[in-house]
């Protein structure tokens, strides 16, 4: 089941001065994934465990037929596990054309923000979300980590070469 992203007529027109985030949230940590990389979001029906798995890979889901590798966000960005039977939610991305699905606690809006309130990494954030961020913006009541998709998936290169030897 996927759902279509909501962006008003005035959310697209503003795109070309900002750019345009789907927030997700891992604990009460909200990150941001750029629209342009997000190509589905949607609730897994099922989540099939792959045994001999890293902890990162959370198992394969079907994804419109497709059998997607599904990944822990909680693990990649080493978290607590979350309660189990917490609902969980999943963004669809691409890259070298294998989807991903990308498992968060929740979902939540889309935000479109100017590109240059886009701030560095501040220096007391996680070393092992450093790696894995393009930068912050800081929002009224909260910081929105932006998530750099590729370096989340660099674990998979790994994985895949493996299998390929």
């Amino acid at each position: 089941m996927s759902a279509e992203l909501p962006i008003s007529s005035a959310d697209s027109n503003a795109i070309s001065d900002g750019a345009a985030f789907v927030t997700v949230f891992a604990g009460n940590q909200m990150f941001g994934l750029p629209i342009g990389e997000v190509r589905d979001v949607f609730k897994p029906a099922v989540i099939t465990r792959v045994p001999q798995s890293d902890g990162v890979i959370a198992g394969v889901l079907n994804l419109r037929g497709r059998i997607v590798t599904a990944i822990s966000m909680r693990a990649r960005l080493l978290m607590d596990a979350a309660p189990d039977g917490s609902p969980v939610m999943a963004v669809g991305v691409e890259q070298d054309g294998e989807l991903y699905g990308l498992l968060f606690d929740r979902i939540g809006d889309v935000l479109t923000l100017p590109a240059a309130s886009l701030a560095p990494n501040p220096a007391n954030l996680a070393a092992a979300w450093t790696g894995l961020s393009r930068g912050v913006f800081r929002l009224k009541e909260e910081l929105m980590i932006v998530l750099n998709v590729p370096e989340v998936l660099r674990i998979m290169q790994g994985a895949q070469a493996s299998t390929k030897a």
